[in-house]
Formats: C-alpha cells, sequence, structure tokens
C-alpha cells in the first residue's frame, strides 16, 4: 500500500486518527473512532482500516495492547493533503498584531520581539524569528552641521526614524576657520544639506553607490570627494551584522506538554535554543526557506537532521522586504501539533513583518 494517494475511507479514518490524538495525546482505538465520530462503516471495518495504515508506516503502536498513534509519515500525509490552515486563526494574530505592534512606533528589534512573544501566546509553542539580514533602509534626511574646529557631522535619518551621525574632516574646500566665517560655513553646510537631500532623500544605499559622480550639478562638483568619503562612511555606519541572532519565546509553555516529560529530551533542546543557534538556524532559515511562492515549510520529527529536534516539528515561513528574503518566522512545538493553527500563525506573523518592513 503507497503512502499517497489513500482512497477517501483511509483518508477521514487517518485524519480523524490524527485529530483525535492531537486533541488527547492517548492513542485512538477503533472503539474510539466508532463511539465518538459518526463513521457510517462498521467497527471491524475500521479496524481493519486502521491496520492497512499502520502497514503502511503511518500509524504504530507504542505498545502491543494499545490504540495507534501517528507516525512521523502519518503526520507528513496529514499536513500535506489532509488540512487547510485555520482562517480564524489568521484573523486572530492579524488583529493582535495590528493592535499591539501598531500602537506606537517601535524600534525593529522591539517589533521583532514583541512579534514573537504574541507568536509564542497565541501558538502555545516556542515561537522563533530571526532578526532582518541585510536590511534596507530608505534615507528620509540628512543634515550637515560643523562639529569642531576641524570636523564637520553628517545627521542621517532613515525610513524607520534610526538616527546615525558621521564625523568627517572639515575638507580642504570648505577653508578654515581663519578665512572663513562660522556664519558663511553655516551656509555652505545648509546648502550642501538641502543638495544632499534633493538627490539622496528616499533612495536606499545600494542605489547612492551606483550614483554617476561625474554628472553631478557642476555647482557642487567641488565637493565630490566630500560626498564620496560621506557615502563610504555611511555604508560602513549602516551595514547590518552578518550573523542573524534568533529571538526565542515560549519554552516555558511548550515544556508543559508531556512529550517533554523526560528531563534530558528537555535538556537537549534547550541547549540548542541557548547555546547552538548556529545549528538551528540554518534549519529555519538557510537550507528550505527561501522558496518562492512564501509559504510555510513544516519539518516533522526525523525529518529535522538535529538529534534534539527529532521529537519536535519545525513550521517557518520567511519574512522579507519586497521581494528580498530578510529572516524567518518558526514555531517549535511537538509532533502532536495542531498544525492548521500553528501554520496559519506563522504564516500570517511572515506577512505581517514582511508589511511593516516593506
Amino acid at each position: 500500500m503507497n503512502f499517497y494517494p489513500l482512497n477517501q475511507r483511509y483518508q477521514q479514518i487517518l485524519r480523524t486518527t490524527i485529530q483525535h490524538y492531537i486533541a488527547t495525546a492517548e492513542p485512538v482505538g477503533s472503539k474510539t473512532l466508532v463511539e465518538e465520530y459518526n463513521f457510517s462503516i462498521s467497527s471491524a471495518t475500521i479496524r481493519n482500516a486502521l491496520g492497512q495504515l499502520e502497514k503502511a508506516g503511518l500509524l504504530y503502536q507504542p505498545h502491543p495492547s494499545a490504540g495507534r498513534i501517528p507516525s512521523d509519515d502519518g503526520y507528513r500525509i496529514y499536513v500535506d493533503h489532509l488540512i487547510n490552515p485555520d482562517a480564524k486563526a489568521r484573523q486572530r494574530i492579524e488583529k493582535k498584531l495590528s493592535q499591539q505592534l501598531k500602537a506606537d512606533n517601535p524600534g525593529i528589534e522591539a517589533l521583532f520581539q514583541r512579534a514573537t512573544k504574541i507568536l509564542a501566546h497565541l501558538s502555545g509553542y516556542i515561537a522563533l524569528i530571526t532578526l532582518p539580514q541585510g536590511i534596507r533602509h530608505q534615507l528620509r534626511h540628512v543634515h550637515l552641521v560643523k562639529a569642531s574646529a576641524q570636523q564637520i557631522m553628517l545627521i542621517v535619518v532613515t525610513d524607520n526614524y534610526h538616527t546615525q551621525s558621521i564625523l568627517v574632516d572639515l575638507p580642504q574646500i570648505m577653508g578654515q576657520e581663519s578665512v572663513k566665517s562660522e556664519e558663511t560655513l553655516a551656509e555652505e553646510l545648509q546648502i550642501l544639506s538641502n543638495f544632499l537631500n534633493s538627490q539622496w532623500q528616499g533612495r536606499y544605499l545600494s542605489e547612492l553607490a551606483s550614483l554617476n559622480w561625474q554628472e553631478i550639478d557642476q555647482s557642487f562638483a567641488q565637493y565630490r570627494d566630500l560626498l564620496k568619503s560621506l557615502l563610504v562612511q555611511l555604508n560602513q555606519c549602516l551595514q547590518p551584522t552578518v550573523s542573524l541572532p534568533i529571538m526565542v519565546h515560549g519554552v516555558s509553555e511548550m515544556l508543559r506538554q508531556p512529550e517533554f516529560g523526560q528531563m534530558q529530551q528537555v535538556q537537549m533542546l534547550l541547549h540548542l535554543l541557548e547555546e547552538e543557534q548556529d545549528r538551528l538556524l540554518p534549519l529555519i532559515w538557510e537550507s528550505g526557506d527561501r522558496n518562492l511562492d512564501w509559504r510555510a515549510t513544516v519539518r516533522i520529527g526525523s525529518e529535522n537532521s538535529l538529534e534534539s529536534m527529532r521529537p519536535c516539528t519545525l513550521i517557518s515561513s520567511i519574512y522579507r522586504q519586497g521581494d528580498r528574503p530578510m529572516g524567518s518566522v518558526g514555531v517549535i512545538g511537538p509532533t502532536r501539533m495542531l498544525y492548521e493553527n500553528a501554520i496559519a500563525l506563522v504564516e500570517s506573523t511572515a506577512d505581517y513583518l514582511s508589511e511593516a518592513l516593506s
């Protein structure tokens, strides 16, 4: 018997068995299915179907006298073919994110911290969100002022209201204090600031790097070297970090699940989350989350390459800025996970962060 396609009866029995096990954490027998679900077939037929699903490797018995529970392959069939993401869960998190994150104008890190907490609270699992990689900020405003007798300062405000200041030596072309008065220098800096705003405002740094400096307005050609120097330093200051730190929330709630009753198992997972994020990161970002349709990736049990993740399911989805992948949103829970809800929550959070960044 092949894993898929299953006929309609086997699909119904497999779906119901998995849903009952997810809800109760108890092995499921044919008697339970007959008594609690409206099957129009006999107990013997259900018992035979459960046996066939076990032979196919989609269910198994934890011990001979017990009912059956889903295998990783059974969950895979369930996720790929037997469920639809929960629309109500999507609406709940969209409303929650809108209420709690749009109330003020948090910085990027605060925004992601709050989103991680909300996702953990609504899912009941461990929430993971990586900080943005290579985020592209537009320049909102620039201003040049005199900082000292020998230096001027470029003040930059980006589209998320982050402010950065850069000090450079007063260029020869602007003269020295003995030659040029304070008032004259201030006027020159203001004129140059106005010019920079007209050229740079609303642009990404990557766009500025490709400017044709030979086509600069002749009135400002004498400042060409100064502008190049300012741009080099601006790129360095706003350069994103290479690492992708992972924000984690919800560990205590998830560890109440019966699957995590063994202390050794808990310790391995906690060590991974706290000390070995460099090993966890490829699972949620580098290998499978850059697909073009932006939907969630679900890794179930043995599909996870790390031993400490084998009792778990990891659901992750990328968020983006425009069409550029920037990072990942994910949840870790037991394989006995409420998949419809968790997938909707992960995808909605990723969509929200994409909208916030774009």
